[in-house]
């Protein structure tokens, strides 16, 4: 690091646009400088079109959070390397200016914010602390150290401030040391000198800020001359064409080695080293074909422009042909130069010149494919059919020896020298003892007949090119099928090359490096694709897309370097300099909506709440949850790939590509857990995944406790049901009972009348009858037994009559009983010579009696009767028939002598069964004294107690 008593310059040019150039001016001779077009480097820019609000990046700094702080005139802004977040006075309360001119990051890792005119802020944990009111329109600050004891040092053109324990102070009038030009630029470490730049190449143009690089290098930048980056070593290299403005306002080196540079009109560039080379000279155009020679160098074939020769950074360019068509060429091992054409056939290298191949007419003009076996034997893929070159003459193989197809796209040997063919739109052939076999799509093997490249591994796999159908892999006698379903980029295949364990793949949507052991993890399901790198021009490629077409493409020199054709030139890598970026990108939570509404009420904040509660009821979209996160990568941010998961809600991971957003349905009350894994361009993922627990919160209803009370109401329900049931089913048992005991006591009875009174009778006429018999000469007697025989057969037509009513289901109604009461009292009133008034309601109901209770009401009603005839010695006799709601009323009245005690006791027997009898019925009997004078007899039965 650079001293702190050489820190005049850093803190000149930390943001020298405000000071005087004069200031600035470093008188020194220029040092050895890179050529732009040579330059190591690539340039990325990023300005108002992509979400900066000021093409003006006055300041950069990388947080301790891990993102980017750029200081504008717009607002603050904070970038994850693939958006911009904005912040001003707008929307965010406590920012005191828009116009932010300084940065600076002390060891707790609070950000300071300098304004042009409003003094300093400081933001910690997302809060805004603002210290405007100190020293505020005194200058801006230009520069900020701490010392050990945790003292912040700000500098300003009119003062000082100082920050100590939570306060800032302000001494007005009190400047750092004058600020001189520099004669050289010295690198010390613990007070040793370690480097020493003893010239610049800006010359007179004002410098604007210096760092360190990661390496130990210097890097300076000017108002009008980009940037220059020097190594240890003290050479120069400008970067100032490829900026996308030459005046550079501040620098910012990131944590993975990415140099960021804030400039005047053109916003925000990101300098990297290129990991491909593009040789100097070689034309930016389509590249077919690559081969390299054994003297180090190589021959491109670059269609319209010939065959160029590049070796040690020289080139040199050669027609094939009339029509200057080349695109393919081929170094044999015997070192001679074969050029195919898209028009004139197979040429030839000979006396520095390319002249047409002899013999080699039954090729046709088309030539796709040139390749040389283990034999050192030539053979050429052509329109006509597959090309075979022994040395000595040319032979022609076609359909007609079996060829699946004369279009012959690809030609490679296996370990057993076995010559793999492929053809354009008619499959693969395996060429081996003289005869073809055929692989075609649809018959477990290729994706697709559409050949267009072939590589046969080191490890005896065979690698298939398509022009459309992706990737396959025959391996051990069995093929299996790659494309962007499964991870690939592009399922166009240029070309295959391998590389120790790596493939190469071109694609026209970049070049694709993929470990051997990715398909296998992805096969054995021990990943959910297969993982691929890609390069385009942000890794120094001239162009994503790879060319297609041409056998051989992709080629290795003898110092190992793999070289590329592209449609924009070709371009050579290292391998051995491929470092893996194990640096895993860092998940932020930026941003979580419900129903479109942002739960984060402090975006500055770095750190995500651990919870996010949705309150019930308030999902009302089909789409309420929303979650936006991140990943911190500077280096290719575009090739970040994640995965999430909502854990309880889902079983599984989503993978989610470059999207930086999941968003979720209607979710059910409960808890969840939120996790999203973000992997890097080289697959390295992050160990501790963004998460968060979102808590759906439920409503009343969905509540447990509302649940058991549910359940227990349920159950209390279910049981009021069953006992319900249980009961009426108890009931309906207890009352087919009590019909059963009824109909048993009916039967019972109507036995008991037959032989009560039937037998009696008929016993009666039977003795009567021998009786006349007997006295059959004494007619007096025999008339008195005749009376008495018909009174007896009367009788007993009567009993007959009652036991046929009571059994009649037909009479089982309140009317039935009233009729034949009012009729027996008629008739037996009538032979008694009693005169007889009955009041009865016009209409009785139909309403059902019991035969029990019609038999017991109608055996009192007789009884009663009875009682008149024979003893109240009355002259008239009154039955009144009533009905109430509740009740049905008998009573029958009688002029006679009325009733006293002493009838009570001697018809004991009589009214105690008549009250029996009105009892069983859940009725009532009553007997008194008469309105007027006799006797009354009352019986009252109860509607209600008879189910009516």
């Amino acid at each position: 690091m650079f001293p702190r008593t050489n820190l005049s310059l850093l803190r000149l040019l930390s943001i020298a646009r405000f000071l005087p150039c004069a200031l600035v001016l470093v008188l020194a001779c220029p040092g050895a400088i890179a050529r732009a077009d040579d330059s190591p480097f690539v340039v990325d820019s990023w300005s108002v079109e992509e979400g900066l609000p000021d093409s003006e990046a006055i300041s950069v700094l990388q947080g301790g959070d891990g993102y980017l702080w750029i200081g504008t005139q717009h607002g603050l802004v904070r970038f994850d390397g693939n958006r911009f977040t904005v912040f001003n006075q707008m929307n965010t309360p406590g920012l005191a200016s828009d116009r932010i001119v300084f940065l600076f990051q002390d060891k707790d890792t609070n950000l300071w914010v300098g304004t042009e005119s409003s003094g300093l802020e400081m933001i910690a944990d997302g809060i805004i602390h603002n210290f405007s009111s100190v020293g505020a329109g005194n200058g801006a600050v230009t520069y900020a150290t701490q010392d050990t004891s945790g003292t912040i040092l700000f500098e300003s053109a009119n003062g000082i401030y100082f920050f100590q324990k939570g306060q800032l102070y302000y001494r007005q009038g009190v400047v750092a040391p004058n600020l001189f030009p520099l004669a050289r630029v010295a690198g010390w470490n613990n007070g040793w000198l370690e480097k020493n730049f003893s010239s610049f190449p800006w010359g007179n143009t004002p410098v604007t800020a210096a760092i360190e690089d990661n390496k130990g290098g210097l890097i300076v930048s000017t108002l009008g001359k980009g940037i220059f980056w020097a190594d240890t070593g003290g050479h120069w290299q400008n970067i100032s064409d490829q900026l996308s403005k030459p005046y550079v306002l501040s620098l910012c080196m990131d944590s993975e080695g990415n140099l960021w540079a804030g400039t005047d009109g053109g916003g925000l560039d990101r300098i990297k080293r290129k990991l491909f080379v593009m040789p100097p000279g070689l034309p930016e155009r389509n590249i077919q074909s690559v081969s390299p020679d054994a003297r180090g160098g190589v021959w491109l074939a670059s269609g319209a422009l010939g065959a160029s020769y590049w070796t040690f950074n020289a080139v040199q360019n050669f027609p094939v042909g009339l029509a200057h068509n080349a695109r393919e060429v081929l170094v044999d091992s015997s070192q001679r130069v074969w050029a195919g054409t898209d028009q004139e056939g197979l040429y030839q290298f000979q006396t520095n010149q390319f002249v047409p191949v002899s013999g080699a007419t039954i090729l046709g003009p088309q030539i796709f494919s040139l390749f040389e076996d283990h034999n050192d034997q030539l053979w050429v893929g052509s329109q006509n059919g597959l090309g075979h070159f022994d040395g000595q003459k040319w032979t022609l193989l076609t359909a007609h020896d079996g060829l699946s197809g004369n279009s012959v796209r690809a030609i490679t040997e296996d370990n057993n020298g076995g010559l793999w063919v492929g053809t354009e739109n008619q499959g693969l052939d395996l060429y081996q003892n003289g005869k073809f076999t055929v692989y075609r799509a649809g018959q477990g093997s290729l994706p697709g007949d559409d050949i267009s490249c072939l590589c046969a591994a080191s490890d005896g796999t065979l690698w298939v090119g398509t022009f459309a159908h992706g990737l396959a892999r025959f391996e051990g006698g069995k093929w299996e099928s790659f494309s962007t379903h499964n991870g690939l980029v592009s399922d166009s295949i240029s070309y295959i090359i391998e590389n120790g364990d790596m493939l190469w793949i071109g694609s026209n949507f970049g070049l694709m490096r993929i470990a051997k052991t990715a398909f296998a993890d992805f096969l054995d399901g021990k990943t959910d694709s297969v993982f691929c790198r890609t390069y385009g021009k942000a890794d120094g490629l001239p162009t994503r897309e790879c060319s297609i077409g041409s056998q051989p493409a992709a080629s290795r020199t003898t110092d190992g370097r793999l070289w590329f054709p592209t449609t924009e030139g070709a371009a050579c890598i290292s391998p051995s300099d491929l470092k893996t970026n194990q640096r895993p990108p860092t998940v932020m939570i930026e941003s979580v909506l419900v129903n479109g509404v942002e739960q984060n009420t402090n975006s500055l904040a770095s750190t995500w709440a651990e919870t996010v509660t949705i309150a019930p009821g308030v999902s009302r979209s089909e789409i309420p949850l929303e979650i936006h996160y991140t990943a911190l990568d500077f280096s290719a941010p575009n090739l970040v790939r994640f995965k999430y998961q909502l854990e309880g809600y889902q079983s599984g991971w989503t993978d989610a590509g470059g999207e930086r957003v999941a968003r979720y349905p209607k979710l059910p009350p409960g808890d969840y857990r939120f996790r999203v894994v973000a992997y890097n361009e080289d697959g390295v993922s992050n160990a501790n995944s963004g998460e968060f627990t979102v808590i759906v919160q439920p409503q009343f209803w969905q509540t447990t406790w509302f649940a058991l009370l549910v359940i227990v109401v349920t159950l209390g329900i279910v049981a009021a049901i069953v006992r319900y049931i249980s009961t009426q089913k108890l009931h309906r048992e207890l009352h087919r009972h009590k019909q059963h005991q009824a109909l048993e006591r009916e039967r019972a009875r109507i036995a008991r009348d037959l032989h009560d009174q039937l037998g009696a009778n008929l016993t009666q006429i039977s003795l009567l009858g021998e009786m006349a018999e007997t006295d059959k000469n004494t007619p007096e007697e025999i008339e008195s037994h005749a009376q008495q025989i018909c009174e007896t057969a009367r009788e007993t037509t009567r009993a007959l009559d009652e036991i046929v009513w009571a059994i009649n289901p037909a009479n089982d109604t309140l009317e039935g009983i009233a009729n034949y009461c009012i009729k027996y009292a008629q008739e037996f009133f009538a032979l008694a010579g009693i005169r007889c008034r009955v009041d009865a309601p016009p209409q009785m109901p139909d309403t059902p009696v019991a035969p029990d209770v019609r038999h017991n009401i109608f055996l009192a009603f007789k009884e009663s009767v009875n009682n008149v005839i024979k003893h109240a010695q009355a002259g008239e006799a009154h039955v009144h028939l009533r009905l109430t709601a509740h009740h049905f009323i008998v009573e029958i009245a009688d002029n006679g002598k009325g009733f006293s005690s002493a009838d009570e006791k001697q018809h004991r027997n009589g009214l105690r069964n008549m009250r029996k009898r009105m009892a069983d019925i859940g009725g009532n009997f009553e007997i008194g004294p008469a309105p007027e004078k006799g006797t009354l007899v009352r019986l009252t039965v109860p509607l209600s107690k008879n189910g009516h």
